[in-house]
C-alpha cells in the first residue's frame, strides 16, 4: 500500500477528516495544509487505520483533543503535622 493511501481507513474516520478539512479550509489554512492537519488529528484521536475487533487489547492509552481533567489538591504535610499536635 502507497503512503498516502486513506482505503485502510473506516467511513467514520473519512468523513471525519473531511470535516476537519472544511474548517481548517474555512479559517483559511490552504488545500494541502488543511487535508495534511485533518488526517493528521484522526490518526492522534484514533490511532490510525481500521481498528477491529471488540475486545481489542491495547497497551497505551491514545491521546485525546481535549482538555485536561482538574485534579484534586493536596493539602501540605505542614498543616496536616500542625492539625496533631
Amino acid at each position: 500500500m502507497p503512503r498516502g493511501d486513506k482505503s485502510s481507513y473506516t467511513g467514520k474516520q473519512k468523513r471525519q477528516a473531511e470535516h476537519i478539512e472544511e474548517s481548517y479550509e474555512e479559517r483559511g489554512v490552504g488545500k494541502t495544509e488543511a487535508e495534511r492537519r485533518a488526517w493528521a488529528t484522526v490518526n492522534k484521536e484514533s490511532g490510525g487505520g481500521k481498528k477491529s475487533g471488540s475486545g481489542r487489547a491495547t497497551t497505551h492509552k491514545h491521546a485525546k483533543s481535549k482538555a485536561p481533567a482538574k485534579t484534586a489538591t493536596r493539602k501540605s504535610a505542614s498543616s496536616t503535622r500542625s492539625a496533631r499536635s
